[in-house]
This record gives structure tokens, sequence and C-alpha cells, in this order.
């Protein structure tokens, strides 16, 4: 018999990868100025992480290996160092923020630039800004915002921390009157946090309740009783000291209420504010989904490409559809911001108009991508196989510090009731018309009359349009089931943005616009597979006869696929995450995945010891046990 070749795995592995570079026919560095918004984006971003890649503080292979509390000082030692690399370059804000999110790391400090900067700006008074802002601005105090309470999350009209106002001393008296009004679940609280920004009910001096308002004051004092709430679940957000808070008629100035919007005078008297004019939303967490699934699709589909295994259609129907939403919420991130920034500047004139539909959308597409992103960076892992569940692969640590985003910033659950309630209300006053909608919000654009056509094309959109106003119109006028109503809404909306950036694509050469095209048309037959029964009962499908009325997606759906599937390292490629970035010995980029990961097991420090340390007090002494029992049988085996 002829021996067969050895093969180098691993050398075989890397030409894999190549040749699957070589079938590619997009321009890689264009459709990656596409994804970053230009090639001036894609120029800061790589001058800022030259910088992060040489500091060995941020070196992320190591962490793995840390417990709950080296974990903490690491990530607050991380912190420290981005603010003195921040000082050190002159880095603005927007440089700083997009260096924090290139680094990638869970720190609880963060919070201080997400949730208590902006209340600062958003909502302090003029004398709370020229005391505080500075010391704010600079980090020479450590902010957080404490909103939930242990009995009360999403329910803020439920909060039960008081802050009563004193007239005699001009001093807010804030307390908390029950186990259930400890504040709970504070990011930064437990160990970092200096000062925070407390949603408490204002009690005026009359006893009347105006609800919850925000406070501003010192964490670190007496009558306040500060730790941390604990590990997570999996272990998950280790470095994120999550804390609680008790406040025993704690006192502070007057001044110290965020005054921009309402006050309290000094004589104890409620001045009423203006309409909601300040307004966080959610528009950060859509770009935010679609890195985070980008970064899941491209190690997943390195590996598999890899493995030979991506071709199969059980993999590339698994991953292609994965890859087509990362694209869609990194565009719809940009939209979303757009948006924010436009209602902000409707606010500062005092135009609330579009306030409402506005907050449900963002409140939709809250839940949907966060939702659809959990469930998408778990099916990449799984599509990896055995290797998939090492902690090496990446994949497991993203998904876990990525699961609480379906609950902070407002549980999933209760924000689709907010989606629902919104479009029912428009609906009835569409319903009360006598004539037809001539124009609508462009949230609520799927009311609309509009032409069915195929799954062929952009036009397939209107079947999710079409479904979720039956849909709304069903639920509204017959209190039909309200399952699946919201996702229903805000999938018609997106599908309508996303025949909009097909549109748009025109700015691209043919070939890339062909090709990110069909990730688009891909993207809105999923959403299409994913609403048949939707689909099928509001009767936009109907089964006629002999055969099977979604055929057709489904042929369309493998049809795209193919096209798709020559130019899936290309397109992963084009999000340019570095290795460093990707923290993934199985998505290294020269794809040596084997020898990777032999490296990282090497550095697991159990390995260090040729005999571990348990197996004088514990191994062989049971060894020695189980020895000495079997000699005994075999001896009373022989005497038989």
């Amino acid at each position: 018999m002829v021996p067969r070749p050895r093969v180098d795995v691993d050398q075989q592995t890397a030409a894999d990868m190549n040749a699957a570079r070589s079938q590619t026919s997009i321009s890689v560095q264009t459709v990656r100025n596409y994804l970053y918004g230009g090639q001036k984006v894609w120029d800061l971003c790589q001058c800022l992480e030259k910088i992060l890649v040489q500091e060995p503080l941020f070196d992320k292979q190591h962490r793995d290996f840390l417990g709950w509390t080296d974990q903490h000082i690491r990530a607050a030692s991380i912190i420290n160092r981005l603010t003195e690399l921040q000082r050190i370059h002159g880095w603005s804000q927007e440089e700083y923020n997009t260096a924090s999110s290139l680094l990638s790391e869970v720190v609880s400090i963060q919070l201080h630039d997400v949730a208590f900067q902006p209340v600062f700006l958003g909502q302090g008074s003029p004398a709370l800004m020229e005391n505080y802002w500075d010391l704010v601005h600079e980090k020479g105090i450590q902010g957080c915002y404490l909103q939930t309470e242990l009995g009360h999350g999403t329910n803020v009209a439920r909060l039960e921390t008081t802050s009563t106002y004193i007239p005699e001393t001009q001093e807010f008296k804030l307390n908390s009157p029950s186990l259930t009004s400890t504040k709970w679940w504070i990011g930064a609280l437990g160990k970092s946090a200096t000062h925070g920004a407390v949603q408490a009910k204002l009690i005026l001096p009359d006893g009347r309740d105006m609800g919850p308002h925000l406070f501003f004051m010192q964490l670190r004092s007496l009558g306040i009783t500060v730790g941390d709430i604990g590990p997570k679940a999996s272990g998950g957000m280790a470095a994120q000291d999550q804390g609680f808070a008790r406040f025993d008629h704690v006192q502070i100035p007057r001044t110290n209420m965020f005054l921009k919007f309402a006050e309290v005078t000094i004589e104890g008297s409620y001045i009423q504010p203006h309409a909601k004019l300040s307004y966080r939303g959610h528009s950060s967490m859509i770009p935010t989904a679609g890195w985070t699934i980008a970064k899941a699709a491209t190690v997943a589909i390195r590996y598999t490409t890899e493995c030979q295994v991506l071709t199969y259609p059980s993999t590339y129907y698994r991953l292609l559809p994965i890859l087509s939403r990362a694209f869609v919420f990194i565009e719809l991130g940009r939209y979303t911001i757009k948006v924010l920034t436009q209602m902000q500047e409707w606010l500062a004139s005092r135009d609330t108009s579009l306030l409402p539909e506005m907050h449900a959308l963002l409140c939709g597409l809250k839940v949907f991508v966060t939702t659809q992103g959990i469930i998408d960076i778990e099916t990449a892992r799984r599509s990896m196989g055995g290797h998939g569940y090492s902690a090496f692969a990446g994949l497991g640590r993203l998904y876990i510090e990525y699961l609480p985003s379906a609950t902070f910033e407002g549980d999933n659950f209760v924000l689709d009731g907010q989606v629902v309630r919104a479009a029912t209300k428009l609906c009835k006053a569409v319903l009360s018309l006598t004539s037809a909608v001539a124009n609508l919000p462009l949230p609520s654009a799927y009311l609309r009359p509009s032409t069915a056509s195929t799954w062929h094309n952009v036009r397939s959109v209107v079947l999710l349009e079409w479904c979720a106003a039956l849909m709304v119109k069903n639920f509204t006028q017959m209190q039909a089931s309200g399952d699946h109503l919201a996702r229903a809404i805000t999938e018609a909306f997106v599908a309508a943005q996303v025949g909009e950036m097909i549109n748009n694509l025109t700015n691209l050469p043919s070939e890339d616009a062909r090709v990110i095209g069909c990730l688009y048309r891909l993207y809105l037959l999923m959403s299409a597979k994913g609403a048949l029964v939707d689909l099928l009962s509001v009767g936009l499908i109907r089964h006629m006869g002999a055969g099977d009325p979604t055929q057709d997606l489904h042929l369309a759906t493998k049809a795209l696929c193919l096209e798709i599937l020559p130019n899936a390292i290309g397109l992963t490629d084009a999000f340019s995450f570095s290795d460093w970035s990707l923290d993934s010995a199985l998505g290294v980029s020269d794809n040596h995945v084997y020898e990777a990961l032999w490296k990282r097991v090497q550095m697991e420090p159990m390995n260090k010891y040729e005999v571990t340390p348990t197996y004088a007090p514990y191994i062989r002494p049971m060894l020695q046990c189980g020895q000495a029992a079997a000699q005994q049988k075999m001896k009373l085996k022989s005497r038989l």
C-alpha cells in the first residue's frame, strides 16, 4: 500500500483561506469605507488602534484566566490609562469615544461617559454646570446613573426612593423608605463611582408627590450604604461593579436638583417643567448591535471556511443571514443617530410633535436588534462545533457580555408594549379619517396604501409593511392576538429602510453594489421567512390547492445565498477587525487557527505545574484508597 502523503493541517487551513479570498469579486477597501462611513473615519480608527495596541495593559490574551477581583482591577487600570492617553494625545471627545469603542472592554467607569455626563449636559442648571462641569468633563469625579431599584426596574413611575424638600434649610432629603427601594444593578456604583445622578420621587413641603426627578449627590458619605451586588449570570461582566445604595435621610443642597426643565423654588413651590425636552433614546444600541454581530460573523465564517463546511447548506443558511444583519444594522445605526440628532434640534425649538412616534420607533429598534443580536452570536458560536465552546474562540465572552442588552436601557418585553400602544393609537386616528392618508411620519409609513409584489426584488418590502398594517388593524379593531405585533411593526420599518439602502447603492462601483445588494435582499427574504406565520394569518399568503405557497421564497433565498457565498470572506474582511480587536484564536486573519489555539492553551496557569497542587491532598489519597480496596477484592477472589 502506498503511504498517504503527510498533510500539515495548519498550513492547509491557511491555504484554504487564501483560496477563499481569491474568489472575492468586491473591493474590500471600498466596502470597508462604506461600512465605516468614509475613508476619514477608517483612518481615524486605524490611527487610534495603533496607539492602543502598543499598550501592554490593553493586551487581551490573558483576561480569560482572571478572577472577579483581578478583572475589576484590570478594568480600572485600563480606563485610567485610556484617560491618560486622551490627555497625552489631545483626543477630542469623539476620538476618545472611538478609542473606547475600539478597546471593546467592559469597564464600569465608561458609564460616566454614556449615562452620567449626558445628564449634566442635557439637564444641568447653569449653577450646577458652573460648579461641577469641569470636574465631570475632566473625570475629576466619577459618576453613575441611579435609577433601577431592587423592586422596580423599567417601571420608573413606581420608584420608591424619595427626595423631600425642606424649605427651612433649602435642602432635599433623600431616603430609601423600604428594602425594595434600594438602588440596585447600578453600574460603577459598587466600588468605582464617587457621585451619582439619582432618580427619586420629588416630595414637596405640602406632601405632594411630583413623580421622579433627578438629583446630583456624592455617594461615599455618611447616611449612604453602598456595596457590590455580587456575581452576574455565567460570570458575565465580571469587571463591572454593579452596586446597591440605600439612603438614610441624606441631605443635599436645593441646587443639586437637575433644574433645567423643572424647579423647586426656595420657598418650596414647584415650577412646572416644559414638555419633555430631553431625550436619550436607544440610537447607539443599533450600530453597536451591528458591529457586535459583525465580530461573531467574522469569526464563524473564517473558521467554517477553514473547516471547509461553509459551503454546506446547513452552515451557510445559518451564517450568511447573520452577515446580512450585521451590514443592515451598521447602516441602520447611522440613520438612527441622525434621527436622534434631529430630534434634539426639534426639542430645542420646542417641537415635540413627533416625539411619541420616534420614541416608539427607537424602543422597537432596541428590542429588535438586541434580541436578534443575542440569537445571532449564539448561532455563530454553535456553527463552529466543539471548539466554539472554548473561551479562546471569543464568542462565548461576546455572547455573555452582550446578553444583558435585552434588559438594560429598558426591558425588551416592556418596550414591546410601548411600541404596540403607539401603533394602535395612530391606527385609530388613521381609521377615523374619511379620506385616504396622504402623508404619515416615517416610523408609521407602513400604514399607507401600497401595492404588493414578489419575493424577488425590493418590493417584497411591501408585504412586510402590509403585514404590519393588517396586524395593527386587526389588533385595534378586534383585539386580535398581539403576539409578534411589535416585531412586525419594527420589521416593516427596517425593511423600508433596507429598500432605501438598496436604492442608494448606486454610489458604489457596480460589483460592490451588486454583492451588497444581494446581502440586503437576503435580509429582506429572511425577514419574510421569519414572518411567514403572520403573513399567512393576515391572508397575504394563501394556500391555493396543491403545492407549497412559500416555495418561491425558499428558492429565492437559496439562490441569493449561493450568489453571496464566494464573497463571504471578502465581506467579513471588509469589517477590518484586527486579530487584536477580535481576540479569537479561531478567527485569526491568517487562519493558522490550530497554532493560535495551541499558543493560547499554553497560557493556562494550570499548565505551569507538572503535578497539580490538588494531587497530594486530594487525588493521591483517593487513588491510594481505591487501589487498596481493589487489592482487597483481588485477595478475596483468590481465596475462593
